[in-house]
């Protein structure tokens, strides 16, 4: 088993709360790329996070979160600006985050500052996120994704907030276009394709994908499960019955998933290969679900073994596409 890079952001989520009646909001370790490194780590894949932190106290604590979780962080920058925050308020169990944070700590990686011995020797490289947005990160990842010999795995993790100024969604589809024609994987959310490409069901944004180059195309869909377009085979993939209590970093789960099982046992050969891996890692996400807090509720294997014990279908493993777990 090797390792897998993560590039992308890493800030502090202010979630919207209360105390004794009052308005307060909970600090958590945050970010979709952090997170990803997280549910990875914790379901047994080395991962490495790659990123700019701030100078900040909140950045000590976000590199002892992920050094916890045994995420490596010897890819990472330290930069002369404030820790961003990212204010989630909810309206059921879907965040919506406000961005605030200037200059943004997470958007300071260049390419200059990339490690290319830890990219070149990375078994998978996850990309994306909203760094893709700030210039200087795009063109860490570009190099990043030009000179890996991994398996590429790319989500665009759409923020809507983000997207005010004139062109930027137009930007934002070129960027995915660009990094998913040389993506073996792709994983986006059904809102990210609503965003992105307003006129197309899901089957034909992740058509759209894979006439690209996109080998394999997972589309999330909430309680409803995934989409998952590989090879000639499209199917969805039904997700647990659970009661959510916070769907906060669930699709990030959905990734870190995939990428823990593209480590232990490689690409999938056949679409029945993807369909059972993206059971797993929908029931990584409905764990996530029933606990608050995103990074913190990512699960173990055998958290996610043992509350869905006696369950219908296969379970994977280190070792292998299904069995019992490890």
């Amino acid at each position: 088993m090797g390792y897998a890079v993560v590039l992308g952001e890493a800030l502090v989520d202010l979630l919207d709360a209360e105390h004794d009646g009052e308005p307060v909001y909970r600090q958590a370790i945050g970010g979709g790329p952090l997170n990803v490194a997280v549910a990875t780590a914790r379901l047994g894949g080395d991962a490495r996070f790659v990123g700019s932190l701030g100078d900040d106290a909140l950045a000590g604590r976000i590199r002892a979160f992920l050094t916890g979780a045994g995420v490596d962080v010897s890819g990472t920058v330290t930069v002369p600006a404030p820790t961003a925050l990212a204010v989630a308020t909810f309206a059921g169990p879907e965040p919506d985050f406000r961005f605030y944070g200037e200059p943004r700590s997470y958007a300071l990686l260049g390419p200059d500052d990339l490690d290319v011995a830890l990219v070149e020797g990375a078994d998978v490289l996850y990309c994306g996120s909203i760094v893709l947005l700030d210039p200087p990160v795009l063109a860490a990842a570009r190099r990043a994704w030009s000179i890996a010999g991994a398996l590429r795995v790319f989500d665009p993790n759409v923020r809507p907030r983000l997207l005010t100024a004139p062109g930027a969604l137009d930007g934002l589809r070129a960027v995915v276009a660009e990094f998913a024609a040389a993506a073996h994987l792709v994983k986006l959310s059904a809102a990210d394709a609503r965003l992105l490409y307003p006129d197309e069901p899901v089957e034909g944004v992740a058509a759209y994908l894979r006439e690209l180059g996109a080998s394999t195309v997972v589309v999330t869909l909430g309680a409803d499960g995934a989409l998952v377009a590989a090879a000639d085979d499209v199917v969805r993939v039904p997700a647990p019955k659970v009661d959510a209590v916070d769907a906060t970093g669930a699709g990030d789960s959905v990734m870190g998933a995939l990428i823990a099982e593209l480590l232990a046992a490689g690409e999938p050969t056949d679409p029945a290969g993807w369909r059972e891996l993206v059971a797993f890692a929908l029931r990584v996400a409905a764990v996530v679900c029933e606990s608050p807090g995103g990074a913190t509720a990512m699960p173990t294997r055998t958290a996610v073994a043992t509350r869905f014990a006696g369950k219908e279908g296969p379970l994977l493993n280190a070792s292998g596409r299904a069995g019992a777990p490890s």
